[in-house]
């Protein structure tokens, strides 16, 4: 996988550098080369036309009697954003200097599932910390580990320690909740502790050409074992929809794994492998540009659901953790 990655890492960086044709820096030509760079390179315009109907030709006409070249950069950037939303992806994203474009309606319509008070009752004030992981064993000898952002790179060090230190717990919880992602490999290195053979996970294209169905053929990814320490027993991994990108990648990883249930709530998608261009005037835009799919060749770009579903509820304990206890005792 990891070297599939570096392959699939090579071709963006290559893809960023194809130039669209030449726009004025007007707020027309920057409109129309916004469209453009999305047009040719975007990656789930198929998919969503299924899911939801969205026909980019028919949001260009909608978009383009907005924009006029006396327009100021503002209006424009609120004409560009709201164009780019009907695209409902987390991974597109339009840089300004005064603003930040995206569309986060994955998370923001949804019950959070998760609450810091409740997550500090369970951690308590005695938690240990390994790099970006939080970790405690629970009273009823689970083990609890916290990873809140793969942003936060984890080395093999301290997953030998963590799970060192867990080691006689009968089950294991790993509270991914409010992970908005980050670097992959992170992702990676985590759920290689949990698998103890070479295992299917999912599948990835990547595109070949400016044509919405240009891609390549799928290719599988599997999941490798850990040379180091690997965790035997059960898993329950802990999901909300704020669970995002890499972490969204994380779940599917080790929902892919015998030992392992997911609890909680839906997972928020993003499995498009980001890629970022520039519009006549400078400003950065990132898209989807390489689909993810599971290892049933399912896209994951809405995220997935957990095997058993919960919230947080309303008692004065979460719930979703007092579920995963309750499936690590049985």
């Amino acid at each position: 996988m990891k070297k599939y990655l570096v392959f699939l890492v090579s071709l963006v960086l290559l893809a960023s550098c194809v130039d669209t044709e030449e726009r004025p820096n007007t707020p027309s030509g920057n409109f129309e080369a916004l469209w453009q760079i999305m047009d040719e390179h975007y990656c789930f315009f198929d998919y969503k036309r299924q899911v939801y109907g969205l026909d980019w030709n028919e949001v260009y006409n909608k978009y383009k009697v907005r924009v006029n070249d006396k327009m100021t950069e503002t209006q424009l950037f609120e004409v560009l954003c709201n164009m780019l939303s009907e695209l409902r992806d987390g991974h597109v994203n339009l840089t300004y200097s005064m603003d930040y474009g995206r569309y986060w309606a994955w998370q923001e319509d949804y019950p959070k599932n998760f609450s810091d008070s409740l997550e500090r009752r369970y951690l308590g004030t005695d938690y240990k910390i390994a790099s970006g992981i939080s970790y405690r064993v629970l009273d009823d000898n689970i083990g609890y580990v916290r990873y809140e952002s793969f942003q936060k790179p984890v080395g093999e060090g301290n997953l030998d320690d963590v799970l060192t230190y867990l080691a006689l717990c009968r089950g294991l919880i790993i509270d991914i909740r409010n992970n908005g992602g980050g670097d992959l490999t992170t992702a990676e290195l985590l759920a290689g502790r949990f698998v103890q053979e070479k295992t299917l996970v999912g599948y990835m294209q990547h595109k070949t050409g400016t044509g919405h169905n240009d891609f390549s053929s799928m290719e599988a990814t599997y999941l490798e074992p850990s040379s180091n320490i690997r965790w035997h027993k059960p898993v329950c991994v802990l999901t909300n929809r704020s669970v995002y990108s890499a972490a969204n990648s994380f779940a599917v990883m080790m929902h892919a794994l015998p030992n392992v249930t997911l609890v909680g709530d839906h997972t928020g998608g993003g499995s498009g492998m980001p890629m970022s261009s520039s519009l006549p005037n400078g400003w950065p835009v990132r898209y989807s540009a390489c689909p993810m799919y599971d290892n049933k060749q399912q896209h994951t770009e809405f995220g997935i659901a957990p095997d058993v579903a919960v919230g947080i509820g309303s008692s004065g304990n979460d719930e979703i953790i007092e579920t995963a206890r309750k499936i690590l005792v049985k």
